[in-house]
């Protein structure tokens, strides 16, 4: 089956799930440990019940956004992963093509190939690059010059990786990805705090998007640090197990902050209709690796253009159904807390096992 051919989202999860060897199936799909946490994004999601509006012109609908400068055809990015080669022959470059030819962005991870030049290069496009400090000030100093010089718009330091996850399927396979086969500088993760943070953001020009941002507090913080936009996410419950779903993070980090500064977050955004339910709760961007990545791996380029087509019918469809005819008119009147219903959580419940 070739991307023409999918009509839904759940086919390009199956065309993945069968092209894909076991352990890089479960390194994509997996989480930490019991996976409990990323259960709980699963959950916080399906807690949220919508309120439609009905009797509304919607004939309409505007789903664009924009995004520390960007205009995004979207609400959605690609969230960085790493180790993206082992997924598609272009690695990273081809997640950037992409996403820029629909008219949104990615953002490529700094564990995953080609060269950041590489990945800048593919497209003319705008592109975020996301940073693991592995090294002391000089260091970084040298890779905010290569990512400055390269034409990204936006440098975002993920900051909830002081220790690796302990990611229980890749230890049953003996299986590691590729970024974690030869290790280096690991012991600056755990070293990085405000401090550090502040002297990084003095080294360049772009706007700097804190990742892994998951209490108010924090948020408050980052926002005295004067932190462009705040990116609310758990690692897609990768890191710590046992942690909170992210949409619950997003609506406490929101009260906390207000309107002070964007909002991105990830963390089990797998349908329009998640997506939508973090807008209406304060997020101005949504963003995934695990959907993207999937469809990478299902056909390539064409394959996530495709996904990023369904995701658009399905977000369409969700708003028009809703009552809304843009993103700016959805709010949390939109939505009520149920609890989480019985039953499957996946998003793909079609395809039992999934995500």
């Amino acid at each position: 089956m070739t991307s023409v051919d999918f009509q839904t989202t759940t086919e390009i999860v199956r065309a993945a799930r069968e092209k894909l060897a076991p352990p890089v199936w479960e390194y994509v799909t997996g989480g930490a440990e019991t996976e409990t946490t990323m259960l709980r994004n699963r959950e916080a999601i399906a807690a949220q019940a919508f309120r439609a509006r009905v009797l509304r012109n919607v004939a309409a609908l505007d789903l664009s956004t924009e995004l520390l400068g960007t205009r995004l055809r979207l609400p959605y990015i690609f969230a960085p992963v790493g180790g993206l080669q082992a997924i598609v022959a272009d690695g990273s470059a081809a997640a950037v093509r992409a996403a820029a030819a629909y008219g949104t962005l990615a953002v490529v991870s700094s564990a995953s190939e080609p060269s950041l030049e590489a990945c800048a290069a593919a497209t003319t496009g705008a592109k975020w690059f996301q940073l693991y400090v592995r090294g002391d000030l000089e260091w970084v100093r040298d890779f905010v010059r290569r990512v400055d010089a390269a034409g990204y718009a936006a440098l975002v330091i993920t900051v909830d990786l002081a220790y690796y996850g302990n990611r229980e399927r890749q230890l049953l396979r003996r299986w590691l990805p590729l970024s974690r086969r030869n290790p280096v500088g690991e012991e600056y993760l755990a070293l990085l705090d405000w401090e550090t943070l502040a002297k990084i953001k003095a080294l360049t020009r772009l706007p700097l998007v804190v990742k892994g941002i998951q209490t108010g507090e924090d948020a408050r913080i980052a926002l005295e640090h004067g932190i462009d936009a705040i990116w609310v996410s758990n690692h897609g419950g990768r890191q710590l197990d046992h942690g909170r779903g992210t949409l619950d993070m997003l609506i406490e980090i929101r009260d906390a902050i207000g309107d002070a500064l964007p909002l991105i977050v990830d963390g089990g955004f797998l349908r329009g209709t998640d997506i939508l339910k973090a807008i209406a709760l304060g997020a101005t961007a949504v963003a995934s690796g695990r959907l993207y990545t999937l469809a990478l791996a299902a056909d390539g380029e064409a394959g996530a253009g495709r996904m990023l087509e369904l995701l658009e019918v399905e977000l369409r469809k969700t708003m028009g159904l809703l009552g809304a005819t843009s993103l700016a008119q959805l709010d949390a009147s939109y939505l009520t807390r149920i609890g989480v219903p019985p039953g499957d959580l996946a998003a793909f419940p079609l395809l039992p096992g999934t995500l």
